[in-house]
């Protein structure tokens, strides 16, 4: 009869367990955490999410305040390659953003309108 009441109260139901939650680096408890789904749960989700940040403070010092590529590959730790590699990542993607743009009825996309003159 021992070994039944320790088996029950090993298995006990979700809201009967005291659980601690003590979060991670992204929030204070799993419970308040600003992210969709638990960042722990990707295939390498911490580095993927760490570098995914980094990329986007890439491309905002590059663009926006004129930073060079071997000043940020400075700043960041990393090779002028992967600056490079980076920014044009960021240009595939925004190449791919607006072909997938519907273009209005009778006028050409913009990638195509370039270098013709119209008459």
């Amino acid at each position: 009869m021992n070994l039944e009441t320790e088996r029950s109260e090993l298995d006990l139901l979700p809201e009967y367990y005291q659980y601690h939650d003590e979060g991670c680096e992204f929030a204070i408890a799993c419970l308040n955490c600003p992210l969709p789904r638990c960042i722990y749960e990707e295939p390498g989700g911490r580095q993927r999410w760490l570098k995914r940040q980094r990329n986007r403070e890439v491309v905002r010092l590059f663009y926006k305040e004129s930073k060079g590529v071997k000043e940020l590959a400075l700043m960041f730790g990393i090779s002028r390659r992967t600056v490079q590699r980076t920014l044009k990542n960021y240009l595939a993607t925004l190449k791919k953003a607006a072909a997938s743009q519907p273009s209005y009825a009778g006028e050409a996309p913009a990638a195509e309108n370039q270098g013709v003159k119209k008459e």
